[in-house]
């Protein structure tokens, strides 16, 4: 038996000690460092920077991760790699949180001016920015931090401004009074995407304004009535044979007392409810739009809080739901409101503070979208040049938004964000837009609204690469980048605006591909949210099982584009799996006799064993690498867990005990390179999943360089493989589970010695499990065991057919004559459901004609291995009937 060597793993997997310290090491060997090296293709992955606002959430941790594992595969085949940290300012929610916090001393931010407030806001950045790299850490992730960004750092607010007044002179972006999305609680304007609709019970009141000269009215409805007191006239369709003869007169407006016109629209819906409708150009953008083409007067009734203002008369004050009860009464008692309809209705709210948005009139900045979007749509025409999306079904996702664009409306009246570039004469009133403030700016005043967060982080793909240098080193390198990652719910938010600003000051696409994923959802496939409670923290995750396992279970638990469950017992089960690595390792590790990288050998003799072993290294290879390039991580993760779990460590490992045990040292010898060899080369693939214990593994095992992080990845070595020897160990295997599995049956143990009897389909069969009955000696446990063409079946025996032998196993006295019949003819049906599918198939003309050539012929061998098998459980059945 050979000598065991200590090693350094420890009996017990232990993910905490495992991974504590390690990240540490990596980024002082400056392992995650881009080298700049023009001699190595580089690759760029620019991190989806998390906002400031909090720390980070179980989706953060399946976003990085993936990206991580990309980042560390292209590592690992030879690119120059840039990860390439960063974070959000993330404009809204930050402020709101940092007001939050000054609320609770009861100071407000006009308390401290927007100076002391923004140091207030910094000193939030620095705190929750260090949460967030501690949570990068502890997930592994291989950032380059010397070049980490944020989006309000000097050189992304100098590529900001250069963006801005760029548009501005090419006269894309314009200052205007229109309707816009209005966030009565943080009290800044909204772009379209930033307001979810939610559907809400509310209703449908309907009105008679009557007629100014006293001769009838005219029934409107609204949701709104609060805004009635902003309406400025009633339109009717042109063609209304109804309101003909009214075109042009006047109603009088209930309770203001305001006379205004009725006016022909097309817009106006004639079958809709009365065919008459109330227009308030100031709260509507409809009535916007209604009220340009007709000149009607703008009257804005609300404050910027949601409390109406000087023009809503008696009702001043008054928040804007409050309004609503008590102008709903009062017009009851004046009889112009009639009737109230119950209605569901969409109301859009705000994405960050959920109150209740208002369509409200406001001077804003915005963005001319349709130039951008149509260069953007253009681009995806050209196959070289074009973002490629995977899945592919979320490029119609992302066209159809391009394709439908709305201006884009960038200012927000906050003070955390770009200011905008824009400065008043003090006295004329004359604007200025540039990069630096004018030069007498003691006679001017900056814009005070600052830029939509989204402003910024368009850019984020070539700003944070020193752009707009164009000929800096880094820029010229590594853009555009390679991959994004991120979540199909923003696709509108992001990834739109990356392609649009990117084609427009780059002349070309941001990335080459975006991968996209969906949702980290609960067990029972809810959304997590706070108000459920279901939210789980990935740090928790790793105190509990390690980031491996979190990082494997989120990488490998779905399919591209589809959403994930997160389910406890499935990072049980990984964490169960690298259980199974850690002890594999550590026997092969025990018994590699201090083998040195220079020592290993493996041009020795080989065992049938050891050839399938290398055989199925080589396929796995080939599988995982051909699976990861396609992103199917899930796909790459399945063939590493049946290569590791059931070749290597429940077969070949038990296997490679007979020579280490055994007495010759050249078998040790090439049994312990070989045990090296398949351990290094499956740590390797397996490390951009599971970081820390491969490297804790790799660390012990024979190699050259440092770190695994630097090791090559993978390649096939075809003078390793032999398909002959792999269908050999095939055979043995289904022989030995076949023969466990009829112990198994009869409660016989292993430990009892019993005859087997193995018939040869020929004596080219036989004569390869003669050459390795060795096996079967070890692993049936036979008190005698017959290989030929034609053995003497026992009349009281169990049976099974494996591809080209079947099995019998006498069993006088243990057998149930039913029992084994009842399973014969279990198997003989599942292998006629075989046949009938393989026939099936066979007989489609489609799939003879169009599969290639290799694929019909597989079908075709198969359809002989089930013929054949059936004909054997026949032929047994037949003899235990007799």
């Amino acid at each position: 038996m050979t000598e065991q060597h200590e090693v350094n793993l420890p009996p017990k997997y232990d993910p905490t000690a495992v991974e504590k310290g390690r990240y540490n090491k990596w980024v002082e060997g400056k392992y995650f460092e881009a080298e700049r090296n023009n001699d190595k293709e580089a690759f760029t992955i620019v991190i989806p920077p998390p906002n400031v606002t909090g720390k980070l959430h179980i989706g953060h941790a399946w976003d990085t991760t993936l990206q991580d594992i990309i980042t560390r595969i292209k590592r690992m085949q030879g690119y120059d790699v840039l990860y390439l940290p960063g974070m959000d300012h993330a404009g809204i929610a930050t402020q709101a949180k940092v007001e939050a916090k000054l609320r609770e001393e009861n100071l407000s931010r006009y308390d401290l001016g927007r100076e002391k407030f923004l140091e207030k806001a910094w000193d939030w950045k620095e705190e929750y920015a260090g949460f967030i790299r501690e949570q990068w850490a502890k997930l592994g992730l291989g950032l380059d931090y010397s070049r980490e960004r944020f989006t309000l750092d000097e050189g992304l607010s100098d590529a900001v401004k250069e963006v801005f007044v760029t548009l501005y002179n090419k006269g894309l972006i314009y200052r205007g009074e229109y309707i816009i999305n209005w966030d009565p609680a943080t009290k800044t304007a909204l772009s379209d995407i930033e307001v979810i609709y939610k559907d809400v019970q509310g209703h449908f009141y309907h009105m008679k304004y009557p007629l100014a000269d006293g001769s009838g009215h005219i029934e409107v409805a609204t949701t709104r009535p609060e805004t009635m007191l902003g309406d400025t006239a009633v339109a009717v369709h042109p063609d209304d044979e109804r309101y003909k003869n009214l075109i042009g007169k006047k109603v009088k407006l209930p309770i203001v007392g305001r006379e205004i016109d009725i006016v022909a629209d097309d817009y106006v819906d004639m079958e809709f409810g009365s065919g008459a409708v109330k227009i308030t150009p100031a709260h509507d953008p409809n009535d916007f739009e209604i009220g340009n083409r007709h000149n009607l007067e703008r009257v804005l009734v609300m404050n910027e809080d949601g409390t109406m203002n000087e023009n809503a008369d008696k009702y001043r004050g008054m928040d804007r739901f409050e309004c609503r009860k008590v102008i709903v009464k009062d017009l009851q008692d004046q009889g112009v409101l009639f009737k109230i309809e119950e209605h569901m209705h969409s109301v859009g709210h705000s994405e960050r503070s959920n109150a209740v948005v208002e369509p409200y009139l406001s001077t804003q900045w915005f963005v001319n979208m349709q130039p951008l979007a149509d260069a953007a749509i253009e681009i995806q025409k050209a196959t070289d040049e074009k973002v490629h999306f995977e899945p592919e079904r979320f490029e119609k996702t992302y066209l159809r938004w391009m394709e439908n664009i709305r201006d884009w409306c960038i200012s927000r009246q906050l003070w955390w964000g770009h200011r905008i570039p824009a400065w008043y004469h003090k006295e004329t009133g004359e604007m200025y837009v540039g990069k630096e403030e004018p030069a007498d700016i003691e006679n001017w005043e900056q814009d005070q609204d600052v830029l939509d967060t989204w402003f910024s982080s368009a850019l984020w793909p070539f700003s944070t690469l020193n752009w707009p240098n164009t000929e800096d080193e880094e820029f010229k390198h590594f853009f555009p980048t390679n991959v994004l990652v991120t979540g199909y719910d923003i696709i509108f938010f992001w990834v739109s605006r990356m392609i649009f600003q990117s084609v427009e000051f780059n002349d070309e696409r941001p990335f080459n591909d975006v991968l996209i994923h969906g949702l980290v959802r609960d067990a029972e496939g809810r959304k997590m949210s706070k108000s459920l409670g279901n939210g789980v923290d990935p740090m928790e995750v790793i105190d509990k099982y390690g980031a491996d396992s979190l990082r494997y279970f989120l990488a490998t638990g779905s399919s591209p584009g589809q959403d994930l469950r997160f389910q406890w017992e499935k990072v049980e089960s990984t964490w169960n799996f690298v259980n199974k690595i850690w002890n594999a390792s550590r026997f092969a590790l025990m018994n590699m006799d201090g083998l040195t990288y220079d020592e290993m050998d493996l041009s020795g003799k080989k065992s049938v064993a050891d050839k399938w072993i290398l055989t199925r290294l080589n396929e796995t290879i080939e599988q995982v690498t051909r699976q990861v390039d396609k992103y199917d991580f899930g796909e790459a993760g399945r063939y590493l867990y049946n290569f590791i779990w059931d070749d290597f460590c429940d077969w070949y490992i038990e296997m490679a005990k007979l020579p280490l045990y055994g007495e010759d040292e050249q078998a040790k010898l090439t049994t312990r390179s070989i045990l090296a060899y398949v351990l290094d080369h499956t740590m390797r693939m397996l490390h951009p999943f599971m970081p820390f214990v491969t490297e804790e593994i790799w660390q012990q095992l024979p190699h050259e360089g440092e770190s695994i992080v630097r090791a090559a990845w993978p390649t096939v070595d075809d003078t390793l493989s032999d398909q002959e020897a792999s269908d050999v160990m095939k055979q043995l295997v289904a022989i030995i589970r076949s023969v466990r599995n009829i112990r198994a049956e009869v409660d016989t143990p292993m430990s009892k010695e019993i005859p087997i009897l193995v018939q040869a389909n020929n004596e080219a069969v036989q004569k390869q499990l003669e050459a390795n009955r060795i096996y079967l000696d070890r692993f049936c446990k036979p008190s005698e065991l017959t290989i030929d063409t034609k053995v003497t079946v026992p009349d009281k025996s169990m049976s099974a057919v494996v591809t080209g032998a079947e099995i019998f196993l006498p069993l006088e006295g243990l057998i149930d004559i039913d029992k084994e019949l009842a399973r014969l003819q279990g198997e003989l049906d599942k292998l006629t459901k075989e046949v009938e599918r393989v026939d099936k198939k066979l007989a489609n003309e489609g799939f003879v004609s169009k599969a290639p050539a290799h694929l019909v012929e597989a079908e075709k061998e198969k359809q002989k291995d089930y013929i054949e098998k059936r004909e054997k459980v026949q032929a047994r059945i037949q003899e235990l009937q007799k």
